[in-house]
């Protein structure tokens, strides 16, 4: 009877010796999150919490809904691997939302915050529903800024395309039929002519690695904490640009204050946590000034105003919601708001961004094409005389 447990020792051992090799397999498709553990996407995120809630509200524990979640999908999955993680610690006498917290690359601080202020009040549920809500809103945000941008990305990229391949391809061949036939051009064809040998010659080539080492260069100097805040503070001043990303940043900001400051965060705690999770620096900047006035008791609002970040409405509201004692009110007044403002710019920027584009395409076109048979009717001539 003494020798089954040593082989189930060995049997258990085993998949352990071989997990080295599956991980080296599985580090190269996913990222890692806290303590070398891999990171979920935030898609992931939305539909673990989902079913969690789902899970809980049905009676059973917390320990058997993560068990059962860690069931699920294939087994060297970053949910299986997180939910086992999470498991094992809620097992070993940690609370869930310090089991969330050692995993800050699947679960923002507000998440963690969240859970901790559910556990206090016993309302694990309704918290977990009301992350799925902001998960949802933020996720629904960023794929309508993403949308609004990608049909204009892409008539512009193929207008590029078009121009470049006329250039390259289709504009020689007419030159030299062109200098065969002799003859004086029109203005209009040799300065597409001139432009044409200068893309072609060693000056364009020159032009175009200039162009791709200062591309690089702002690309590397966007990351940058100094660039990063020039890029976000343009964003929050640019016309066209500010009705999208500024009206998004706003209505996030008020939504994940209302979601924290709903579910007892007291109002410094949601304040760090915006600013943490916040992805515009500039306000960010404001979030971390306020708080420190905050600390002296002053209101959110007036510190808010003063940096000249938000919107004079925005700061009003607030201020209304503080003298009336319903901040969370007034923050899902404003989140509303600027939701609404936020979609009726993007309307406008998918109906009105692609006719500029292609009316600059057209134009540039329209000029080869001009060039091409103004040159044409002029051999023509010449020929005919």
């Amino acid at each position: 009877m003494a020798a089954p447990p040593p082989r189930s020792r060995q049997t258990a051992g085993r998949p352990a010796a071989k997990k080295p090799k599956k991980e080296s397999i599985f580090n190269r498709k996913i990222t890692f999150g806290g303590g070398g553990m891999p990171a979920m996407k935030e898609a992931d995120v939305l539909l673990f919490t989902g079913e969690l809630a789902d899970l809980l509200e049905a009676g059973m524990t917390l320990g058997e809904a993560l068990g059962c979640l860690a069931n699920q999908g294939e087994e060297d999955s970053a949910q299986r691997a997180v939910c086992k993680d999470l498991t094992s610690r809620i097992v070993n006498g940690e609370s869930f939302s310090d089991a969330v917290a050692h995993h800050p690359k699947t679960f923002q601080p507000l998440y963690a915050n969240m859970i901790r202020a559910g556990e206090a009040s016993g309302a694990m549920v309704d918290v977990l529903r009301r992350l799925v809500e902001h998960y949802e809103r933020s996720d629904s945000m960023r794929a309508k800024i993403k949308g609004a941008l990608r049909y204009p990305c892409f008539v512009l990229g193929f207008g590029v395309v078009a121009v470049i391949i006329t250039m390259k391809v289709i504009i020689p061949k007419f030159q030299k039929v062109f200098e065969q036939l002799g003859g004086q051009l029109p203005g209009a064809t040799r300065a597409l002519m001139d432009i044409t040998d200068f893309v072609n010659s060693w000056k364009g080539a020159v032009l175009g690695i200039v162009l791709a080492l200062v591309t690089v260069w702002l690309v590397k100097w966007v990351k940058t904490p100094s660039g990063r805040r020039k890029v976000d503070t343009w964003k929050l001043k640019m016309p066209l640009v500010k009705g999208i990303v500024a009206c998004g940043a706003y209505s996030t900001l008020a939504y994940t204050l209302k979601t924290l400051l709903t579910n007892g965060v007291n109002v410094l705690n949601a304040l760090k946590i915006a600013e943490d999770t916040c992805e515009n620096a500039v306000i960010a900047d404001a979030l971390h000034t306020a708080r420190k006035r905050v600390t002296d008791g002053t209101s959110i609002s007036g510190p808010l105003a003063t940096s000249g970040v938000f919107p004079r409405l925005m700061t009003d509201m607030l201020a209304v919601g503080e003298r009336a004692g319903d901040l969370s009110s007034s923050l899902g007044h404003i989140g509303t708001r600027y939701q609404k403002e936020m979609d009726a710019n993007i309307k406008t920027f998918t109906e009105m961004l692609p006719m500029v584009l292609l009316f600059v395409l057209a134009g540039v076109i329209g000029f080869i094409i001009f060039a091409i048979f103004s040159a044409v009717f002029a051999v023509s001539n010449s020929l005919g005389a």
